[in-house]
């Protein structure tokens, strides 16, 4: 696939503060350009509310590290700008579209996909579909991505590395997104009803 056909899209990660609903306290977004991805936005975010212990076990992030960090409101308006009008990808999508959307009032991308769907349709045979399953199976080379695993920054580039490899299971853009959008997610192709008549 032509990798210059595709719309502008950021691939996108966000990580939480373990409360429920999650206050974010990580963002990361990474463009894809040229057919590779380009580290775009990145930003850490103190939340109005501490960062749980079992957070931290997962991504590390301490209340110390987001102390002198931005607020949401004052982080907000980069990200929403950078986001405006553009495709988003993620793994397992809804979790960081519905934190975005939840985070950013009247923001909404030109589409969502998953790579996650993506993956179950390309590779039916792989063993896992997490993201650490996936890296593993496909084999996708890592080495020179800032940061660590399961902190956004690095997760976004991974996951970005994993579209391209799926991508190039597919002939178009029309092709990728008609499997990789989510029913419920913009972007989603309308369902294909032939028309009813009275007659």
């Amino acid at each position: 696939m032509d990798v210059g056909t595709w719309p502008e899209l950021f691939v996108v990660d966000v990580e939480g503060n373990g409360a429920t609903p999650p206050d974010l306290v990580e963002v990361a977004a990474v463009r894809i350009t040229g057919g590779r991805p380009v580290p775009t936005l990145h930003t850490l975010v103190r939340p109005p509310r501490p960062i749980t212990p079992h957070a931290t076990r997962v991504h590390r992030i301490t209340n110390d590290d987001v102390a002198d960090a931005p607020c949401w409101e004052q982080a907000a308006p980069a990200i929403q700008a950078s986001l405006h009008g553009a495709w988003i990808a993620a793994h397992n999508a809804h979790v960081d579209y519905r934190a975005l959307s939840r985070h950013l009032p009247g923001w909404e991308p030109a589409g969502v996909i998953d790579t996650l769907r993506l993956a179950r349709a390309v590779y039916p045979d792989a063993p896992g579909y997490s993201l650490d399953a996936l890296l593993t199976y496909t084999a996708v080379p890592l080495d020179g991505i800032p940061g660590r695993r399961h902190r956004a920054d690095f997760d976004a580039h991974a996951t970005a590395l994993l579209l391209l490899d799926l991508a190039a299971h597919y002939p178009t853009w029309r092709a990728l997104a008609a499997v990789g959008v989510p029913a419920s997610m913009p972007g989603a192709a309308a369902p294909d009803y032939e028309e009813q008549t009275l007659w």
